[in-house]
């Protein structure tokens, strides 16, 4: 396992950096429709990413810092990168379903991200409920190639098989102070995980980093440099 202490490195911030266009549509999701943002590359997208955001019922947006952030790094980094709206969260309809329907929520931006870049590589994931939606659909769909986990909320989700069977690279950045996802505990669940997989704690940051956005931006894009979604 690869396990970092994150600090900024040589690159120019990722957020200051040029980047593509945005287009903002709605997905055809199982409970209807789904409102989302498709943020593009400058030139050929070489992979494509699904970014899902927090619990719906506390607050959690696609507009959220935490999930901006995330898809901003991937985009800077060539990706297509789509976010949404869980159903029953803003323009999305549905209600919320403990994430059940959530699961196939991703897996509609997933099918939405095949038909707009068909034979791309793909990406699943997200900030704290996001990421456990995104790893356990993500994990389950041989076109996702690559994984990641932002302040993973450890204490939240009991049944962690889907991330014992998966093999394909892993990303999970949490903060240091996290008591959603202490990372001591997390760590002990990602020495357990099958290779490939990155650990990376951001010191001082909370679960929702805040105050240490850019650092949480610098170790996706630098993940996401070495092109993860190849080596799977």
């Amino acid at each position: 396992m690869v396990a970092q202490q994150v600090a900024l490195g040589a690159h120019p911030p990722v957020h200051n950096r040029p980047v593509g266009t945005n287009e903002t549509f709605d997905i055809a999701g199982p409970a209807g429709r789904l409102e989302a943002i498709l943020m593009r590359p400058d030139g050929e997208a070489r992979a494509a990413a699904v970014v899902c955001h927090a619990h719906p019922l506390h607050g959690g947006v696609m507009h959220f810092k935490v999930v901006f952030r995330a898809a901003k790094a991937l985009q800077g980094e060539g990706l297509a990168v789509l976010r949404f709206n869980f159903r029953g969260v803003g323009r999305s309809e549905g209600a919320h379903d403990a994430g059940r329907g959530e699961q196939d929520d991703v897996r509609a931006g997933l099918d939405e991200l095949a038909r707009r870049f068909p034979g791309l590589p793909m990406v699943a994931g997200g900030f704290s409920f996001g990421s456990t939606m995104a790893l356990r659909a993500g994990c389950g769909d041989a076109r996702v190639r690559a994984l990641f986990g932002l302040g993973f909320p450890l204490s939240m989700d009991p049944d962690l098989a889907h991330l014992q069977a998966c093999t394909r690279p892993r990303l999970f950045v949490q903060g240091e102070d996290d008591t959603i996802g202490p990372p001591p505990r997390l760590r002990a669940l990602v020495d357990a995980l099958p290779e490939p997989k990155t650990l990376v704690v951001v010191p001082g940051a909370d679960h929702f980093f805040a105050g240490h956005l850019d650092e949480l931006q610098e170790s996706i894009r630098s993940w996401a440099a070495t092109r993860p979604w190849e080596a799977a």
